[in-house]
């Protein structure tokens, strides 16, 4: 899935800077010149999220269950706000940092837990999250009014939401997952110099480095203990001002 995620950000990168020279070379009227030359800038963003999980099950499942049907995560489309603080370090690398909120709700469903009661068979993961990335990004040779750049990182992610420390388990309906992520990121935008302000749509894929699945107390357990990893990918579109 990394593989296939980078080589996307590639492509459709490569296509951007194609179309960005083929359409816009003409000499136009420049906005806002010299905003790029700010050795800080600041700005504010808003987007969606769309979340999954990445499921790694144990080898060894024979004395688990017999005929193993993955875990199915439905996505549900969640919101980001932040704030942008951006240092330059020259025309085209910058350093910055996005520091915001994520809200945005998964539901696992469990096939081969069979029971008559549908709540048994999924459980619900909840995320308000504060999430600081820091990233490095880099730019093309601005083309009149147009920029477009690559942009990559590592981020931590803190879950407000968190039930690590609950001491109630799936016995009780409750699936935990842990409150401290560690992650990485890689994504693609271009910056629109408008007349009054910069606006930059973007997107980016995040990756979770940390296991986030927090095992039942009485092992072994049908939802956790097929579970070897858990962690976190998803992709963040956002648009921002600045």
């Amino acid at each position: 899935m990394i593989k296939k995620l980078t080589l996307l950000f590639l492509i459709l990168f490569s296509f951007q800077i194609s179309l960005a020279q083929g359409i816009f070379t003409k000499d136009r009227l420049l906005n806002r010149q010299n905003h790029d030359k700010k050795k800080y800038r600041w700005g504010y963003y808003l987007g969606f999220n769309s979340l999954d999980f990445k499921v790694d099950y144990v080898e060894d499942r024979a004395n688990l269950e017999v005929n193993r049907q993955d875990i199915v995560t439905n996505k549900q489309i969640g919101f980001n706000v932040g704030l942008i603080g951006n240092l330059r370090i020259n025309d085209y690398v910058d350093l910055r940092t996005e520091p915001g909120v994520i809200f945005t709700t998964r539901e696992l469903f469990f096939p081969n837990i069979v029971s008559t009661r549908i709540n048994d068979t999924k459980r619900e993961v909840q995320t308000t999250a504060v999430h600081i990335p820091i990233l490095i990004k880099l730019s093309t040779k601005r083309l009149n009014n147009f920029k477009p750049f690559i942009v990559g990182g590592v981020s931590t992610s803190i879950n407000l939401s968190s039930n690590e420390d609950n001491p109630d388990d799936n016995s009780v309906g409750e699936f935990r997952t842990k409150t401290n992520l560690f992650n990485y990121e890689l994504g693609f935008g271009i910056d629109f110099f408008l007349p009054y302000f910069k606006f930059t749509p973007s997107i980016r894929g995040v990756f979770s480095t940390t296991n986030e699945i927090v095992q039942d107390d009485n092992l072994p357990s049908q939802y956790t203990s097929p579970i070897d990893k858990l962690r976190t990918r998803g992709v963040f579109i956002n648009f921002t001002f600045q």
